[in-house]
């Protein structure tokens, strides 16, 4: 008997236009180093490193004991739902009905299935650059032309609103929105959400408000696109309890939506993930009801962190890093040592031990730049920065 030769994977062309997210790459390089006995500073993951809250926890435990464990709606448990409608309601200052909310395993799905559901082969969707690889990733699966609007250094990385003007045209059909942003921490002002607002003007032009950060802003306050007069409608937001209640791994988010959209994306979840699990939607529940110390708590511990980075990074050789107002992410300007931002990070890992990333792994406009998430203590981040220090006392 001959042994078959192996067939050839034949995978369909679009699988070429999609792309990946390089954070967990690193993890696993720096995860390898590891393993070889290294001692690694991790930087580069965007996960809270704080547990999950206790009555968070005892919220799930009970759920299960109560049997929470079968299938549910595919566009979540109606008493989850009512309570993100009200959670949204009062914080966006909207009304919202239950109708308009899909619950999800993560925030990335909205983005997935609003992409998928909207947007057509040559249409064109504005996406922030640098920004979270996801939208370019799936804006490029779909056939869609990504077109970038460049997020600046000298407004804070925020986005320069007529220049978004200028982008907007007959074949634009989504915009997509990040505040606070992955990864430069920029947090957009009321200004700037209105002066959005008034670029779309009365286009038919759908938003996605990627507000997963809203509750961990430094300065300011929170301004959300769906709170602009005649926006809502036209509005996708996307929110969740992965970066606010540190619950990355329980895998859950939502979007809030038009009712007749809400109806097609709960589709898209009946085709792909059936439902987000039930027992995790009951935590929900408790999560936005439940003591609220926790996250106030998390948000002034990164701010604490942030500012020791940032001073820290100020006074190293060839860096320079803008306070950033939200998240948990320093986005320093790296151009002056010389080096481009994927050699200089990969040096960073391989010679002083720190696992950071590169500001190309989200755009083309983050070449000059790292991202350092400030999500370890400051213990580890005072290491993190006196081993940079060094390195760049030998290398710059």
């Amino acid at each position: 008997m001959h042994k078959a030769a192996q067939s050839e994977l034949r995978l369909a062309r679009r699988m070429a236009r999609l792309g990946t997210e390089t954070a967990f790459e690193v993890l696993m390089k720096a995860k390898a180093l590891e393993a070889q006995g290294r001692d690694i500073v991790h930087l580069e993951i965007g996960e809270p490193d704080f547990d999950t809250p206790r009555n968070i926890i005892d919220a799930g435990v009970d759920a299960l004991h109560k049997g929470f464990t079968h299938y549910g709606p595919s566009a979540g448990l109606m008493e989850l739902r009512e309570v993100i409608a009200q959670h949204v309601s009062e914080t966006r200052r909207v009304n919202v009905m239950p109708a308009e909310v899909v619950v999800v395993p993560g925030g990335k799905p909205i983005i997935f299935f609003s992409i998928l559901a909207l947007v057509e082969e040559g249409d064109e969707v504005i996406y922030p650059n640098p920004g979270f690889p996801i939208y370019e990733s799936m804006i490029n699966y779909v056939g869609a032309k990504a077109v970038p609007i460049r997020l600046r250094e000298e407004l804070d990385f925020r986005l320069d609103v007529d220049e978004l003007e200028g982008l907007i045209n007959d074949r634009t059909k989504l915009i997509i929105l990040n505040s606070p942003q992955n990864p430069t921490g920029g947090v957009l002002e009321k200004r700037d959400i209105e002066g959005i607002a008034r670029s779309i003007g009365d286009r038919n032009i759908m938003v996605l408000s990627d507000e997963i950060y809203s509750r961990l802003i430094f300065e300011g306050e929170h301004h959300s696109i769906m709170s602009i007069d005649g926006m809502k409608e036209r509005t996708i937001l996307l929110d969740g309890f992965s970066k606010t209640y540190a619950m990355t791994g329980w895998r859950m988010g939502y979007g809030v939506m038009r009712a007749d959209l809400a109806t097609h994306i709960a589709r898209l979840m009946t085709n792909s993930n059936s439902c987000t699990a039930s027992f995790t939607q009951i935590v929900g529940i408790e999560a936005l009801r439940g003591p609220q110390k926790s996250v106030e708590e998390m948000r002034a511990e990164f701010e604490r962190r942030r500012d020791v980075m940032v001073a820290g990074l100020n006074k190293i050789k060839g860096f320079s890093c803008r306070l950033p107002h939200g998240a948990f992410y320093v986005f320093p300007n790296i151009t002056k040592t010389g080096w481009p931002s994927k050699k200089l990070a990969d040096a960073l890992l391989d010679d002083a031990g720190v696992a950071a990333l590169s500001g190309t792994a989200f755009g083309d406009f983050g070449e000059g730049y790292l991202r350092f998430s400030v999500a370890n203590s400051i213990e580890n981040i005072e290491k993190a920065l006196d081993r940079v220090g060094s390195w760049a006392k030998r290398n710059l």
